[in-house]
């Protein structure tokens, strides 16, 4: 399907069904010469603390390291890791955790990127406190616009902050008061954004959602695909 629509490279979200197939996933992707070059990774404070990982993120780390896929780990966390903390106590949990993952994903070539997921990790201002306390030019930022519904009225100053560090942003349809997933065109905000990511000379990555669990997933694809050529040839 990924050959089809024209893609040489993309980002792996899994949930835990999902992990027995995955090193079939990567031989497959190997033999149809397209790159994983990122894999999700979410930490929960039920499950995840520095020096222990969930299973199914240790499992997840055991499948990388034995396939020997390079690739980015795009890092979220669930709210409930910073609940109840201080502004303070939040970026020195976020510091500890992040730098206990650079050093188990060091050995095996993988880089580190915050994700925005909402909530109080999902604003930038707080990944790059974390970012610059760590201090570390091998960790980066991942900008997701179908979880920036709020941020989007401020999107060209934050773009600025997070340019040093950010590798890759996702479009999506963006309409401020949602709904969260929509495709690429659909909106009404998501072509000044993108105008603002051309100007500031951003030359990472962009990608394209194919979020949606009710439809198959090449419509998807094709329909972002089809917004994006379409706003493109707006710029």
């Amino acid at each position: 399907m990924l050959t089809q629509l024209g893609f040489s490279k993309y980002a792996y979200d899994w949930r835990h069904e999902h992990l027995a197939s995955l090193p079939e996933e990567i031989k497959i992707a190997r033999q149809s010469n397209i790159s994983i070059t990122a894999v999700w990774m979410w930490i929960d404070k039920q499950t995840d603390s520095p020096g222990k990982l969930s299973e199914d993120n240790e499992k997840l780390l055991t499948i990388l390291r034995e396939t020997g896929l390079k690739t980015q780990l795009w890092v979220g966390f669930n709210n409930n890791f910073f609940e109840y903390e201080s502004d303070k106590e939040k970026i020195e949990k976020g510091v500890e955790m992040i730098q206990y993952l650079r050093t188990v994903t060091k050995p095996l070539s993988i880089r580190i990127g915050l994700y925005n997921h909402g909530d109080w990790f999902g604003e930038p201002d707080n990944q790059l406190k974390i970012l610059d306390k760590i201090n570390d030019p091998s960790l980066g930022l991942i900008y997701n616009f179908h979880h920036a519904h709020k941020q989007v009225d401020r999107f060209p100053e934050l773009l600025q902050k997070m340019m040093p560090w950010l590798w890759t942003v996702n479009i999506n349809g963006m309409k401020k008061d949602g709904p969260q997933i929509l495709p690429v065109g659909d909106g009404d905000e998501e072509l000044g954004m993108i105008k603002n990511i051309k100007a500031s000379g951003f030359k990472g990555s962009i990608g394209i959602l194919g979020h949606v669990d009710t439809k198959d997933v090449k419509e998807v694809l094709q329909k972002n695909l089809d917004g994006l050529k379409m706003l493109t040839e707006k710029l």
